[in-house]
């Protein structure tokens, strides 16, 4: 399983004291409020950032973080990712799973019949959709709803679903 969660990505600064604007990957933007520090993804290697703030704008998430307090030191971190350790994501609900542990389990058939591997996971209005990559190369598009995705397995990184018509 991952241990740090991507919760967002730094598209831009904010002002002239540091902070970044923050354009969040969670349903659950008021998460931010919550979090005592942030790991920011820099190049591949995890910096650990305490959080001084929080505050919205728009669809965005400006936080200000310490040790970083001027527009030149905020510029170096646009384009990161801002992740968390897995010990402070977000409580997930029954049937509720981190995209990251959906990405790469196996996919398999009610009758044991293994269709591939979850490759992506995109969302739609009223759903998420999970991406295989079947065993013949070819995609497999399957929406996350209870007709179709039966079982799922973090631990053992395999999803059981139910072929309704149309899929194949």
């Amino acid at each position: 399983m991952v241990k740090f969660l991507t919760i967002g990505r730094i598209i831009n600064t904010h002002g002239i004291k540091g902070e970044l604007k923050v354009f969040p990957d969670t349903e659950k933007n008021d998460r931010f409020e919550e979090l005592e520090y942030i790991y920011i993804d820099k190049n591949g290697s995890l910096e650990r950032f305490l959080v001084e703030g929080v505050r919205y704008h728009k669809n965005l998430v400006l936080i200000k973080l310490k040790d970083i307090d001027n527009i030149n030191k905020a510029e170096e971190y646009v384009g990161c990712k801002v992740k968390v350790d897995r010990e402070n994501a977000i409580s997930l609900e029954e049937d509720e799973y981190f995209i990251c542990d959906i990405i790469g389990c196996e996919v398999y058939t009610e009758e044991g019949k293994c269709l591939g591997r979850v490759e992506d996971v995109f969302k739609t209005g009223s759903n998420d959709v999970y991406v295989v990559k079947g065993l013949d190369g070819k995609e497999i598009l399957l929406p996350a709803i209870s007709d179709v995705i039966k079982k799922v397995d973090i631990q053992k990184g395999v999803l059981i679903v139910h072929l309704i018509e149309g899929l194949l």
